[in-house]
């Protein structure tokens, strides 16, 4: 078993972290995991992009080839990375518009609203998008996600970052 993610986005959305969690949690839970990761000259604002490999066998390659799941938390993210996806999921914010060219199934979540209005911060949509796709990838368990999110996000905001990733494995929870 090979899963393949693409996490992207813009600068300063925490689309990084979020993917060095979802490898770490995989890791705790046994399995392999590699993180790379790659962003635009800005640091704020430009282009950013996490990708993210777990396996039960030896990686051999530490990119994305042909992801499994690409999260696209902006219209330009989506633009770029969407077309590139043969198959598997797509999961996109619900502020991004759909292109019906793209053939993959994409499903559209209320990551940024729910990270501003639910969980009251929308910093934590990182977070949220890591419980979405760790709810629908089953990568690793819930409380491995949790753990791994423990260790990852600074002091004094645990309790905020729980609520961000239970918040996005409702999301998931969700989905058909």
């Amino acid at each position: 078993m090979r899963v393949e993610f693409r996490l992207s986005g813009s600068g300063g959305q925490g689309l990084l972290l979020a993917g060095i969690v979802l490898a770490e949690a995989a890791i705790q839970d046994g399995k392999n995991a590699v993180q790379t990761q790659s962003y635009g000259p800005e640091a704020r604002g430009g282009s950013s992009k996490a990708e993210v490999v777990i396996s039960d066998e030896d990686i051999d390659y530490p990119k994305a080839v042909d992801p499994d799941f690409l999260l696209a938390l902006t219209q330009e993210s989506y633009k770029t990375y969407g077309p590139l996806m043969k198959k598997g999921l797509i999961i996109v914010d619900t502020s991004v518009a759909l292109d019906p060219a793209i053939a993959a199934h994409t499903v559209s979540l209320p990551i940024l609203d729910t990270a501003a209005t639910k969980v009251g911060k929308k910093v934590v949509a990182n977070i949220v998008a890591l419980g979405v796709l760790g709810g629908l990838s089953k990568v690793a368990t819930a409380a491995t996600l949790r753990e791994a999110v423990l260790a990852r996000v600074p002091k004094g905001t645990e309790e905020l970052n729980v609520k961000a990733l239970d918040a996005g494995l409702e999301l998931a929870a969700g989905v058909k």
